[in-house]
């Protein structure tokens, strides 16, 4: 996990219309007063990538190229800003005033690579590189090559298909890939800021399910800089937006997140005067594959009588499902895993439990942390299936060392926390994205107590404990995917099969922007990194495979129709108990949503009325 972001200025950013944006660039001012600086993006991103931190800046002015036959062009210098020394690349002549600038920040967390690296990356052409995200499948990778250094070397082989009229094409080879299609084929989460010096182009984007976090700031007159980052600033504020209970301040509406795609910001003179105008397009994938899993297209969806019929005749057996092994969900977001590996006990009943089972068969380290929350001491729902499931575990898998971390919390003490996790979830912005994110944020930590390895409850016989693991395994996408939610039962009930599939789509299509970078920064915040088993596109392909009445039957009982198929995987790894057990929201699960009820409503009763999980947190007191 890492922490990226770059800071564009003195450059007129135009849209593609077919970004839907209402947008008006405002004139560029490089030197002008702006609503946050260079370190506060680096306070940040330090907490995400605590091992490195780097910057990089890019000067850029018009000129007159040797490239482009003697026409108008653009001249970039970089800069090292930690050394101050610096290199031309893409060089033009004359020697006008720089009037563009790009900075570069990369925070790492290394899990990968036998050599340090340090963000950003850069090569010999002058291209610099910024990613957070693993690589699981699409470029040759070794078990101990780093992903950002190979990412890079793929990179610079790519070619510029990006033309406009403010940027002439820069074309290396026919034959090589672009950028889009080097991207469409990588598996696995990412998020990347990769500048092309031979193009002049800035390009950016996360990975088509949105697992890792970008954000975006389109220019305005408050602040005309263009920014990306993994997470938003603190000091990103508007005096007129603040907390309902008086607390710290943020803007609401100064980032939004990046919706998901490859885009490019190609950088050209104005051919009329020296300014420098950037214009911002969005590509399609080019991946085949890629595009099936995107557009979410189930082929068999409504069942015959007799289908139905066989299917609940169905009895649970200790062969393995063809389709859905345990050991698919570990194929690709296990790969090279570090000495430890936490299963976050977050998201949903049935997953936290089953996500630390996968690793029962497989090559996975000896000990295992299970993180969880609980804002009501042992009487949680969570805190109480959490015990259950640890000897559950213990008794199927007794040589692995499972290691339950209860982390104990009170909300009315968790005044500076509750401010700082309001900043990671921004640009969310209801009391229901708070509680998901202080539970998350929370788990993430690794820092509560170490439950009595026999199995006893006695609360005085737990020890202080801080997990070390830089791994969390996290459950999201199983409740999208596979009916989870309790509105899925009631589509299923008002229309049907096909209302249902239609439902788990939506669900599909806008997890990024609900869920995942949410999540994403409330657990990186702590130096940690999600892995989202059930958002692998191989799981996710042999899902879509499988007819709709396999994955639930929302006719059966709760804990039984909901996520059929993945409590016959928990029952094919021996974990019965953990498979009937109900699906349950870790905010509803840890206690924090009824807290947060009594805090902000007065009552649960008051919030249940006001619908207080899509209420917005900010007031405005203008």
């Amino acid at each position: 996990m890492c922490g990226i972001a770059v800071i564009v200025s003195g450059i007129r950013i135009l849209l593609s219309s077919s970004l839907n944006i209402n947008f008006i660039s405002p004139l560029p001012f490089l030197e002008q007063q702006t609503l946050f600086s260079v370190d506060d993006i680096k306070a940040v991103l330090i907490r995400r990538g605590p091992d490195s931190l780097g910057c990089k800046k890019i000067l850029l002015r018009s000129g007159v190229s040797s490239l482009c036959g003697g026409e108008q062009d653009v001249v970039a210098f970089v800069e090292d800003e930690d050394s101050g020394e610096g290199e031309a690349c893409c060089m033009g002549g004359g020697g006008k005033e720089f009037t563009g600038e790009l900075q570069f920040v990369g925070a790492t967390l290394q899990l990968r690579g036998i050599n340090p690296i340090v963000q950003p990356l850069t090569d010999v052409s002058g291209n610099i590189l910024v990613y957070n995200g693993e690589i699981f499948g699409g470029i040759q990778m070794s078990s101990d090559s780093n992903d950002t250094e190979i990412l890079m070397q793929h990179l610079g082989l790519c070619c510029s298909r990006v033309s406009s009229p403010h940027n002439k094409t820069h074309t290396s080879g026919e034959r090589q890939s672009s950028v889009p299609e080097l991207l469409s084929r990588i598996k696995g989460p990412w998020a990347l800021i990769y500048w092309q010096c031979s193009s002049k182009t800035l390009w950016f984007g996360r990975d088509a399910f949105g697992r890792r976090s970008l954000l975006v700031h389109w220019p305005t007159k408050e602040d005309p800089q263009f920014l990306l980052s993994s997470v938003s600033t603190l000091a990103s504020v508007n005096e007129k937006s603040e907390f309902a209970d008086g607390g710290g301040i943020t803007k609401i509406d100064f980032w939004e997140e990046l919706p998901c795609g490859v885009y490019s910001l190609s950088i050209g003179a104005s051919g009329t005067d020296e300014d420098l105008i950037g214009e911002v397009l969005k590509h399609d994938w080019t991946d085949p594959k890629l595009k099936e899993l995107i557009t979410w297209e189930r082929t068999s969806i409504q069942p015959k009588h007799e289908d139905l019929l066989a299917s609940r005749q169905k009895v649970y057996s200790t062969k393995e499902d063809s389709r859905l092994t345990p050991s698919v969900l570990m194929e690709s977001n296990f790969y090279r895993l570090p000495t430890y590996i936490a299963a976050s006990q977050g998201n949903e009943c049935f997953t936290r439990v089953n996500n630390a089972a996968h690793c029962l068969k497989y090559n996975l380290p000896d000990e295992i942390d299970l993180l969880n929350v609980s804002f009501d001491g042992s009487c949680a729902p969570d805190r109480i299936s959490a015990r259950a499931g640890l000897k559950e575990l213990q008794k199927i898998a007794p040589s692995r060392r499972w290691k339950l971390v209860e982390i104990d919390a009170e909300l009315l003490k968790l005044t500076s926390e509750t401010k700082h996790v309001m900043s990671l979830i921004n640009p969310a912005s209801t009391y229901m994205d708070l509680n998901i994110g202080i539970a998350l944020w929370l788990a993430a930590s690794g820092d509560g107590l170490l439950q009595d390895e026999t199995g006893n409850n006695d609360t005085s016989d737990r020890v202080k404990y801080k997990s070390a693991a830089r791994i969390l395994l996290v459950g999201s996408g199983a409740d999208e995917q596979c009916a989870g939610y309790g509105r899925h039962r009631t589509k299923y009930r008002n229309g049907s099969w096909l209302s249902l599939n239609d439902e788990m789509k939506l669900d599909m299509q806008r997890i990024w922007k609900r869920n995942l970078g949410r999540d994403d920064r409330c657990i990186a915040d702590n130096g940690k990194e999600a892995r989202f088993p059930f958002l692998d596109e191989d799981v996710i392909r042999i899902l879509l495979d499988i007819p709709l009445w396999e994955i639930a039957d929302l006719d059966q009982p709760i804990g039984i129709g909901d996520k059929k198929i993945l409590r016959e995987v928990a029952y094919l790894l021996g974990l019965s108990e953990a498979a009937a057990l109900p699906k349950r929201a870790i905010q509803f699960g840890s206690r924090i949503a009824r807290e947060s009820n009594r805090k902000n409503f007065g009552s649960n009763r008051a919030a249940n009325q006001a619908s207080a999980g899509s209420v917005t947190i900010y007031g405005n007191n203008s």
